[in-house]
């Protein structure tokens, strides 16, 4: 059974967002689940710190053994931080999701965004 921490918000798209010391930065990563489904991951495209998103933009790749998938921005916002662990270790996305394994913090567009994600109970029924 997945890891799906109550800490957190989620989305439909198995992203999911964590608080940081800053309210208006979040950070983002995949879920437990998500890395699962992927297998071994291999290779992360993320984008550079000052890039923008809208929410559901792409906002990077994941390639796996079994597939290559998008990962989709879950908030409108402006990349703050990258992850760059993940250039030379990109299988801490499957050790490590929601620690080492994170990959963006966004600061946000506007915080009461984060009304339109799922909290640990909704996302756990969503994926079984």
């Amino acid at each position: 059974m997945a890891n799906v921490p109550a800490d957190l918000q989620y989305t439909a798209d198995h992203e999911y967002v964590k608080a940081t010391d800053d309210p208006n930065v979040m950070q983002i990563g995949i879920t437990d689940y998500a890395q699962d489904q992927l297998g071994d991951v291999v290779f992360i495209e993320l984008p550079k710190q000052g890039a923008q998103f809208a929410a559901h933009d792409v906002f990077g790749t994941i390639e796996a053994v079994k597939a290559v998938s998008e990962l989709f921005c879950p908030l409108a916002g402006e990349v703050v931080d990258v992850n760059a662990r993940l250039d030379g270790e990109p299988a801490l996305v499957n050790s490590d999701p929601y620690g080492a394994g994170w990959m963006i913090k966004l600061r946000l567009k506007n915080a009461s965004d984060t009304s339109s994600l799922l909290n640990a109970e909704a996302y756990s029924k969503q994926i079984g």
